[in-house]
C-alpha cells in the first residue's frame, strides 16, 4: 500500500501549473479550528523556548536531506546503462518460450496446463463468491470491521518496508562512480535558488506590508465600542486581501525567476513547479490560520485571545501544516520519481507518522487548558445555544482533534490517491461552514440585543407597533439561528460523508423537501407580516391622534372583535396551509372539523347559544365597552366584550364573566342621554309651593357649576307625586348626557340639602307621632290623664312613687359597698344576686298588707 504521492510520472514541463500533481481546488490544507485557552498555558511559555521548535527544524531538516538524495539518485538514474549485460536475461526467456511453442508436445502440454489452472481458479471464484454472500448475510460487526482494516494496514506497511529495504539494498549496490554531478548540482542548485527566492520574496513583501496590516488593525480597535463585529470582520477581510495578495506576487515572481533565470528558457522544472504549487496551497493555508490566530495585531483576530497564545497557535499550525504540505506535496512525489514508490510511500509513512505523535502531544498538552477557558466563554455568553455547544466542545475537543489526526493518518495510507484531496477539502467546507455559521450567529445575536426603534410620529399613530416588532423580530432570528446551527451540522457532516446530504438534495425527494422548507416559511412570514399589517391598521383606527379623534364605543368594540375573528382565521388558515404545503391531506381534516363542529354543536349547545346571542347582541348596538349596563342581573361598567361573553365589573370592583346565553335583557344606562329622576320629601307643615321655589334654585346653582355642560334641558318638577307615611314627595327630573346622571345626581342632592336647610324646610325622617284625633274645627278632644297615688308592685319591686330619701340614701351606700367588696353578694329565694345590705334595706322598706 502506497503513501500519499502526487505523481509516478513526470508530466510535461510548461508555463503553466499543469506539473502539479493535483488542481489547486483539490489541494487545500487540512487544519483543525483549535480554541484558546484564558491564559498563557505552560504549554505556551515552553513554546516560546528555542528548544521547544528544535523537533519542528528537524523535520524540515529531514525533509530538505530527503529532496537532495532524490536528486542524487536520481542523477545516478540517469548515468549510462550498466555493462554487465543484464539485458541479455530478457532476450534469452524470449528465446526459450519460442522452442517451447515450436515442440507440439510441449505445446500441448503447455495448454492442458493452462486450462487445468483456469478450472481450479473457477471454482475458487464460486467459493469466494459463496463466502461473499455468506459474510453479506451476517452482517459483520464494527469491531470486526476495524480489525479488518487494522490487518490490511499492518500488511501493507510490512509489505511496503520489504519494499523499501530491498529498493534500498539495490541502490547500496551501485556505484557511487555513475553518479551525474554535474546533473545533480545543477538541479539541486536551481530547486535552491526558486526555494529561497519564493520564500525571501514572500518575507520582503511581508515586512512592506507590516504598516498597512497595523493600520488596519487600529482602525478595528478604535471602533470596539460602536459595532464591534462588523469593525473586526471588516478589518479582517482588508487583512485576508492583503495577504493573498502577498502570497500571490511571492508565488508569481518565484515562478518567473524558475523560469526566465534559473531554469532553460521559457520552461520550468518539475521539481520547481512543485514546489511552488506547495508553497501556494500552503501559505494559503496559513493566511486562513492568521484570520483565526493573527500573532502580531490584535485587532486582526477573529476571536478574542491574548497576544501568546495567538502566537503559540499561529506557530504551531504553521509549523505542522508546512512540515505534512512540503513533506507530502514536493518530497514524495520526487522520491517517488527518482527512487522508487516503495521508498516514497515509506517517506509519507514516516512524514505522517511524526505529524500525528506531534500533534498527540500538543493536543494532550492543552487539554485542561482549553476546556477551562471554553467553560468559562460558556458562562459569559448570553446565547444558551452559544452556552449548551461550548459546553460539549469543552468536554469533547480533543477527541475530535485527536480523532481528525488519526483519520488523516489511517486514509494517508489506506487510500493514498485520494486521502489528500478528501481531507483537504473537507478541513475547508468544515472550517467555513463553523466559521460561517459562528459570524452570522454572532450578527444574529447582536441583532437580537438591539431594541428597534420607530420615528416619535409612527410611535404616535400605532403606539404597539414598536413593541409588535420588538417581539416578533427577536423571535425570527432566533428561529434562523437555530435553523443555521442545524445547517452547520449537517454541511459538517456532508463533508466528511458521515451523511450524503447533499447528493440527497440533488434527489427529486431532497428538492421537493427544500421546496416545502421555503414555501413554509414564506408563509409563516407573510402570515405574521399581515397579522402586524392588520393589527396596526386596527390599532392605527382606535387611536385617538390620529386626526380623527376618539372612536365611539362601538367602533372600538366591533374593532376589537375584528382583531379576535382576523386572528383565530389567519391561524386556522395559516395551519391548514402549511399542513398543505408539507404533503398532509387536509382534506379528511376538514371533513374530522366538520363532523367535530357537529359533535360540539349538539353536545355544547350553550356555547353555539352564546355564540348566537352575541352575534345579534352586537349587531343591534347593544353593549359596547365602557357602557354601564344591567345583563344577567349584574349592573356594572362593560370592560371587555368577546363574542360569546362580557365582562362586567360592579361598583365593588368585581369582575363578572356574563355569558351571552343567559341574558334575557341588556339595560343599557348610556345611550343618547339619561335622566335623574330624584324624590325630595317635605314634612306635612311646609308649604309646596315654597319647597318648588327652593328646588328651582337649586338646580339654576347647578346649571352654574361645571356640571352644566352635561345638563341638556331645563328642570323638570313634575309635582307632587306622593303623600307618604311621613313626608311629602316632589319629583324631579334633570335630563343629562350619557354616563353623568349619578354624577349630576349626587350634587343636586347636595344643593337640595343646603337649600332647605336655609329656608327651614323639614326633610321629615322616620319617627311616629301620638295623635288623638281632633275635630273639623281643629280642635283636639281633651287627654284623659290619670294619676296613681296608691303604690303598687311591678316584678316585686315597689313602683309608681318615687322612693322616700332615706331609701335613696341607702341605695347609694350599698352600690358604694358593691364596688369595694363585691363577695359580699349572695343569691336571694327568687334567685337574684343582691348583698346582705341590700336584703336588709329590701326587708325594712316593704309593705305590709294594706298598704302603709
Amino acid at each position: 500500500m502506497g503513501c500519499l504521492r502526487a505523481s509516478d510520472a513526470p508530466p510535461e514541463p510548461a508555463l503553466t501549473l499543469a506539473p502539479m500533481p493535483h488542481t489547486l481546488t483539490d489541494m487545500e490544507k487540512p487544519s483543525v479550528a483549535i480554541p484558546t485557552p484564558p491564559h498563557s498555558p505552560p504549554a505556551l511559555a515552553a513554546s516560546r523556548q528555542p528548544d521547544s521548535w528544535r523537533p519542528a527544524w528537524l523535520m524540515y531538516g529531514l525533509m530538505m536531506l530527503l529532496m537532495v538524495l532524490s536528486l542524487g539518485f536520481s542523477s545516478l538514474s540517469l548515468a549510462a546503462p550498466s555493462e554487465d549485460g543484464s539485458g541479455d536475461g530478457a532476450t534469452s526467456s524470449y528465446e526459450s518460450l519460442a522452442t517451447l511453442l515450436e515442440d507440439p508436445s510441449q505445446r500441448e502440454a503447455l495448454i492442458e496446463g493452462l486450462r487445468q489452472l483456469d478450472s481450479q481458479a473457477s471454482e475458487k471464484a464460486v467459493e469466494v463468491a459463496g463466502e461473499d454472500v455468506t459474510l453479506s448475510e451476517d452482517s459483520p460487526s464494527l469491531s470486526r470491521q476495524l480489525a479488518e482494516v487494522s490487518q490490511d494496514l499492518v500488511a501493507d506497511l510490512s509489505t511496503t518496508l520489504d519494499r523499501v529495504l530491498g529498493t534500498l539494498n539495490g541502490i547500496g549496490n551501485e556505484d557511487a562512480s555513475k553518479i551525474d554531478w554535474e546533473h545533480f548540482t545543477s538541479e539541486a542548485v536551481s530547486l535552491g535558488l526558486v526555494v529561497i527566492s519564493t520564500i525571501g520574496l514572500f518575507l520582503i513583501l511581508r515586512r512592506l506590508a507590516r504598516p498597512l496590516f497595523g493600520r488596519v488593525s487600529q482602525w478595528s480597535l478604535d471602533g470596539q465600542h460602536r459595532s464591534p463585529l462588523l469593525r473586526t470582520m471588516m478589518a479582517v477581510i482588508i487583512a485576508a486581501v492583503v495577504d493573498v495578495a502577498v502570497i500571490g506576487l511571492a508565488f508569481l515572481g518565484g515562478y518567473l525567476l524558475a523560469i526566465f533565470a534559473y531554469g532553460e528558457q521559457g520552461v520550468i522544472g518539475q521539481r520547481e513547479s512543485m514546489f511552488l504549487n506547495a508553497y501556494l496551497v500552503i501559505e494559503l493555508f496559513k493566511a486562513l490560520m492568521r484570520m483565526l490566530f493573527s500573532s502580531g495585531f490584535k485587532g486582526l483576530r477573529l476571536f478574542p485571545m491574548r497576544d501568546e497564545v495567538a502566537r503559540y497557535w499561529n506557530r504551531s499550525l504553521a509549523m505542522l501544516a508546512g512540515f505534512i504540505g512540503y513533506g507530502i506535496l514536493v518530497v514524495v512525489p520526487m522520491v517517488n520519481n527518482n527512487l522508487a514508490p516503495a521508498v516514497g510511500s515509506f517517506v509519507g509513512l514516516l512524514i505522517m507518522g511524526v505529524s500525528l505523535v506531534w500533534a498527540i502531544v500538543v493536543i494532550t498538552r492543552n487539554r485542561i487548558i482549553l476546556r477551562d477557558r471554553l467553560l468559562n466563554q460558556a458562562k459569559e455568553t448570553r446565547n444558551s445555544l452559544v452556552a449548551i455547544a461550548l459546553r460539549i466542545l469543552a468536554s469533547t475537543w480533543h477527541l475530535f482533534a485527536l480523532a481528525y489526526f488519526i483519520t488523516l493518518f489511517v486514509i494517508s495510507q489506506t487510500t493514498p490517491e485520494t486521502a489528500l484531496p478528501f481531507m483537504m477539502g473537507a478541513t475547508l467546507k468544515t472550517l467555513c461552514a463553523i466559521g460561517g455559521g459562528y459570524l452570522l450567529s454572532q450578527v444574529l445575536t447582536q441583532l437580537i440585543g438591539k431594541r428597534i426603534q420607530v420615528s416619535d410620529k409612527l410611535r404616535g399613530q400605532l403606539p404597539l407597533l414598536e413593541k409588535r416588532l420588538n417581539s416578533y423580530i427577536p423571535t425570527a432570528l432566533r428561529i434562523m439561528r437555530a435553523i443555521i446551527l442545524i445547517v452547520v451540522v449537517g454541511m459538517v457532516l456532508n463533508a466528511w460523508h458521515i451523511v450524503a446530504l447533499g447528493e440527497w438534495l440533488a434527489t427529486d425527494a431532497g428538492a421537493l423537501l427544500l421546496s416545502r422548507i421555503f414555501h413554509v416559511l414564506f408563509i409563516l412570514v407573510f402570515a405574521i407580516a399581515l397579522w402586524v399589517g392588520i393589527a396596526s391598521l386596527i390599532e392605527h383606527k382606535l387611536n385617538p391622534d390620529t386626526g380623527k379623534g376618539k372612536p365611539s364605543s362601538r367602533v372600538e368594540t366591533l374593532l376589537a372583535l375584528f382583531r379576535n375573528a382576523i386572528a383565530i382565521a389567519m391561524i386556522v388558515f395559516t395551519a391548514m396551509i402549511v399542513l398543505s404545503e408539507i404533503g398532509i391531506d387536509i382534506a379528511p381534516l376538514l371533513a374530522g372539523a366538520g363532523v367535530l363542529g357537529l359533535a360540539i354543536g349538539f353536545g355544547a349547545q350553550k356555547m353555539v347559544q352564546d355564540i348566537i346571542t352575541g352575534v345579534f347582541i352586537q349587531l343591534e348596538n347593544a353593549i359596547n365597552t365602557g357602557d354601564v349596563v344591567t345583563a344577567g342581573g349584574v349592573t356594572g361598567t362593560a370592560e371587555r366584550l368577546t363574542i360569546r361573553s362580557v365582562g362586567i365589573r360592579d361598583l365593588s370592583g368585581t369582575f363578572h364573566i356574563v355569558p351571552f346565553s343567559s341574558v334575557d335583557t341588556v339595560s343599557n344606562y348610556m345611550r343618547d342621554f339619561a335622566y335623574h329622576v330624584g324624590e325630595y320629601g317635605i314634612s306635612y307643615r311646609e308649604n309646596v309651593d315654597h319647597a318648588i321655589v327652593h328646588l328651582r334654585a337649586a338646580f339654576d346653582e347647578l346649571e352654574a357649576s361645571s356640571y352644566g355642560p352635561e345638563i341638556l334641558e331645563p328642570v323638570t318638577i313634575a309635582g307632587v307625586s306622593a303623600l307618604a307615611d311621613s313626608s311629602v314627595n316632589i319629583r324631579v327630573m334633570i335630563k343629562t348626557s350619557p354616563g353623568n346622571q349619578w354624577a349630576i345626581g349626587r350634587e343636586y342632592n347636595k344643593l337640595v340639602k343646603q337649600h332647605f336647610d336655609a329656608a327651614g324646610i323639614e326633610i321629615p325622617f322616620p319617627h311616629m307621632t301620638m295623635y288623638f284625633g281632633q275635630d273639623k274645627d281643629g280642635g283636639a278632644p281633651p287627654a284623659n290623664v290619670r294619676t296613681m297615688q296608691a303604690p303598687f308592685v311591678i316584678d316585686g319591686s315597689a313602683a309608681g312613687q318615687p322612693k322616700p330619701p332615706e331609701q335613696r340614701e341607702a341605695a347609694a351606700k350599698v352600690a358604694k359597698r358593691r364596688e369595694e367588696n363585691p363577695l359580699t353578694r349572695h343569691a336571694t329565694e327568687d334567685g337574684e344576686v343582691v348583698d346582705a345590705e341590700e336584703q336588709r334595706i329590701r326587708q325594712t322598706t316593704q309593705p305590709d298588707a294594706d298598704g302603709d
